[in-house]
């Protein structure tokens, strides 16, 4: 069966991840300026306190978060395709999150 499709409905298929993006970009655009205007009015007001960083929680947490995607994202792969080069989809960011699980308890 060959199924025909509107040339206007190809098009705004064709437009819709090109907005997503455009938007998106705009969005995180106007972000880093707003947190870039206030951290330099804080500066101008002496009440700017820089953040630290947890390295050891962010690994933690950043772990886990990638051991469980890349744990569900290996059965999943393997039970569609068995073994073959689409599993590498959830074996990279299982491989990933066990690695900062190791730097976690190692440091």
């Amino acid at each position: 069966m060959n199924s025909f499709t509107e040339p206007a409905a190809q098009i705004i298929v064709a437009l819709i991840p090109i907005a997503g993006i455009v938007i998106g970009g705009i969005v995180i655009f106007f972000y880093l300026l707003w947190h870039h205007r206030q951290i330099m009015f804080q500066l101008r007001n002496g009440t700017y306190t820089p953040q630290s960083l947890n390295l050891k929680n962010f690994a933690l947490i950043t772990g886990l978060l990638l051991c469980s995607v890349g744990l569900v994202l290996s059965v999943l792969f393997c039970i569609i395709d068995g073994i073959s080069y689409s599993l590498l989809g959830g074996l990279l960011p299982l491989a990933l999150g066990v690695g900062l699980l190791i730097y976690n308890r190692l440091s």
